[in-house]
């Protein structure tokens, strides 16, 4: 389970990979859109993909797109978002 410090972690992440900046806000308003059965509907869950990448202002390449939605549609445990982001620290 994630603790208390992930949203600063990814937010953190998010910084050292794009050199920008992201309103913590702005974050929580696009999840509270997401629901668990977005995380394994593929149209869904691309278009989340590209709201992220949108935000941040970085294009993400489709092979990208497609290792992130078999990751997390993948994923049969809670620990997706840390998948994620060992994931994304890699790139």
């Amino acid at each position: 389970m994630a603790d208390k410090n992930t949203p600063k972690d990814v937010l953190n992440v998010v910084k050292k990979k794009t050199g920008k900046s992201i309103d913590e806000k702005d974050i929580y308003k696009l999840a509270s859109g997401v629901k668990p059965s977005t995380m394994q509907n593929e149209a869904q869950l691309r278009q989340l993909i590209k709201q992220v990448s949108n935000l941040v202002n970085v294009p993400v390449s489709e092979s990208t797109i497609n290792e992130i939605i078999q990751s997390v549609k993948g994923s049969k445990n809670g620990n997706t978002l840390e998948q994620l982001m060992k994931l994304l620290s890699k790139k």
